[in-house]
């Protein structure tokens, strides 16, 4: 279910804004979530000449780097700008994902619209984008059998799965295998051409949205490959360097931020429904990850994720803003992580898998390796 779009001079809500109270004590009741999403109100104006300038912009740069690849001389900075590519594919598809939640302008059919070609680099299915992720992930965070984003295993459902599937898993999960998780486990198993199996509704749309993206691939690699026929380069390297390179680096990166969102000691998953519901998951199963040399301006803001989780009418041009506001106003309930490799890699030498009765996280041994998280009352 998407968030519906508002007219640009009405309220995004259906609550009057409301001035965020004094800091909250962290023994104190957490206000329901309508109370919360009130604060942010006067942050979910949204701004169709705001949101037009920066698709035109990453939409520029992005053919303006397949452009240079094209005529770069040298493999290396082929190579390199089939990195930026990726980079920019990244960019475009933040845009897509406010799009396909109403959120990136005020105008209901223009979001479809921006959302379909910004989602087309990354070869994503607009429809099915929507469903698993606005209505399955947001409507289910961390809620095991439901939200299936980076679900962990138990560790008697890991010693269930058969040899290659747990090798599979180790790999995922070593801290290098972000990438290949997002390419496997979301972008082709759930994404492009799913199975029944995997998306048991069948809707025009669906289909039509797969078509779509399949054959802006073909025009990709097509076209990059007639530029080198025209200029008697290497068909194999153009092909790697302009749609090979950018689209592995627009995975890994997909990759590493959903993992980061929602892995890390202090959050945790759920496999009861009414344990998840107390836990008033919009707050605790998000992590704002800070980055310092403006890689989070470099993302769109993606990594101010609690806010995002609370209200998904809130534009990426103003979660910065949202996000600080929600940490002001409610200290200690959420989880802030300031970003280094050594963080990343112990986190993920910790987070293998789940025990759901403990509420921790433990290697594939079954041996906790974290603090359990407090039961919700």
């Amino acid at each position: 279910m998407t968030t519906p779009a508002a007219p640009a001079d009405a309220l995004p809500s259906d609550l009057p804004p409301s001035l965020p109270p004094e800091p909250l004590s962290p023994d104190a009741p957490l206000p329901p979530r309508k109370i919360i999403r009130s604060w942010l109100i006067p942050l979910s104006a949204r701004s169709t000449p705001r949101a037009l300038l920066l698709f035109a912009l990453d939409a520029t740069l992005f053919l303006a780097a397949l452009a240079t690849l094209v005529i770069a001389s040298h493999w290396l900075a082929k190579l390199a700008l089939g990195v930026l590519a990726g980079v920019l594919i990244a960019r475009l598809f933040i845009l897509g994902h406010d799009a396909c939640h109403q959120s990136l302008t005020p105008r209901r059919r223009l979001n479809k619209w921006l959302g379909r070609i910004a989602f087309l680099p990354s070869l994503t299915p607009y429809s099915l984008w929507e469903v698993g992720h606005n209505v399955v992930h947001h409507g289910y965070t961390n809620l095991k059998g439901f939200d299936f984003v980076w679900a962990p295993y138990s560790i008697e459902e890991y010693a269930a799965l058969p040899w290659w599937r747990r090798a599979l898993e180790r790999l995922y999960r070593n801290g290098l295998g972000a990438g290949l998780y997002y390419l496997i486990e979301i972008w082709w198993l759930k994404l492009f051409f799913p199975s029944r199996r995997q998306m048991a509704t069948r809707r025009p749309i669906f289909l039509a949205d797969c078509v779509l993206v399949a054959a802006f691939a073909a025009l990709w690699i097509g076209a990059l490959a007639g530029f080198a026929l025209a200029s008697s380069q290497s068909v194999a390297l153009l092909v790697i360097a302009g749609f090979v390179v950018p689209f592995l680096v627009w995975n890994a990166t997909v990759g590493f931020v959903l993992y980061v969102h929602h892995t890390h000691e202090s959050v945790a998953w759920y496999a009861s429904k009414a344990m998840w519901a107390r836990a008033q998951p919009f707050v605790s199963t998000t992590v704002h990850l800070r980055f310092r040399h403006g890689v989070g301006t470099l993302l769109h803001h993606i990594m101010e994720h609690t806010a995002h989780h609370v209200d998904m009418s809130v534009p990426l041009y103003r979660l910065k803003r949202a996000q600080a506001l929600l940490e002001q106003a409610l200290p200690g309930r959420i989880v802030v992580q300031n970003f280094s490799w050594r963080w990343y890699f112990d986190t993920a030498r910790r987070c293998k898998l789940y025990d759901f009765q403990a509420l921790c996280w433990t290697d594939f041994r079954g041996r906790r390796t974290t603090a359990p998280s407090p039961v919700p009352a």
